[in-house]
């Protein structure tokens, strides 16, 4: 990664051509000497991360905790309705129960 990584510094390099009348303050020379520390063994310079995190900010702990399954379960449960949260509070988990529920609803005089 890092050779690519280099090879792509010194193509921005061969394209950003130094300005003699901006000395001191040339982006081409300042991109030259940026290149130059940074990888001072050229392709076979290790490119150590300074962080440990993603573009996101999080660390590696942060991500395993949001993707457990037990943050993943109460996500979804956050996310059902309200009328299907009390669906499963409320409704029988037998089935036997079940239908005698229906029967008992459907038997009620209508007003």
């Amino acid at each position: 990664m890092a050779a690519s990584r280099y090879r792509r510094f010194l193509k921005l390099c061969e394209e950003w051509p130094v300005d003699e009348s901006k000395r001191g303050r040339d982006l081409g020379a300042y991109l030259r000497q940026r290149v130059a520390q940074a990888f001072r063994e050229g392709e076979n310079t290790q490119y150590p991360r300074p962080r440990d995190t993603s573009f996101s900010g999080l660390s590696l702990e942060e991500y395993k905790l949001i993707l457990s399954t037990d943050t993943l379960d109460e996500f979804k449960e956050m996310n059902k309705g309200m009328w299907k949260k009390l669906q499963e509070k409320f409704a029988p988990g037998d089935p036997e129960e079940k239908h005698k529920a229906w029967a008992r609803a459907l038997s009620r005089p209508r007003t």
